[in-house]
């Protein structure tokens, strides 16, 4: 099930966001508060649920136009939850504006597949180091 995520499913995104075996983050823990912000200011979340269990999480920002998290309990990949997350996500950012929406991920992993078979542009590294997409609306 797809359904908007709450300040309550936090703990269960943050335990997915650490779980994953790409993109993982190396010295940091987002806090609550940052993602807390992400879903009810300045953008909107969305999880997949599995008999009640949050198995995976996407997070768009309206204000930056980007998909700023997508990330799935490595057990539950495969289902096609993460198309389901990335499409919630583009058409919300589309139906709040019209401009290009963006996202990143590292180069050279099952993301940057999964991105580019969704249609979405490589448009460069950033500084970071990671690979930059760009998906234009359709309509």
């Amino acid at each position: 099930m797809l359904r908007q995520a709450h300040r309550s499913d936090v703990p269960a995104m943050q335990v997915i966001r650490l779980t994953v075996k790409e993109n993982q983050l190396e010295s940091m823990v987002i806090p609550d508060t940052d993602v807390i912000r992400e879903i009810e200011d300045t953008g909107r979340g969305w999880v997949v649920e599995e008999n009640g269990r949050v198995v995976g999480f996407g997070i768009a920002n309206q204000e930056k136009r980007n998909i700023w998290a997508l990330f799935l309990d490595p057990e539950h990949e495969g289902k096609g939850h993460g198309r389901k997350l990335l499409e919630a996500m583009t058409e919300w950012l589309w139906e709040n504006g019209d401009e290009p929406i963006w996202l990143s991920t590292e180069p050279d992993t099952r993301a940057e597949m999964f991105y580019s078979k969704a249609g979405w542009t490589k448009t460069g590294l950033l500084s970071n180091g990671d690979m930059r997409f760009e998906k234009r609306n359709p309509d």
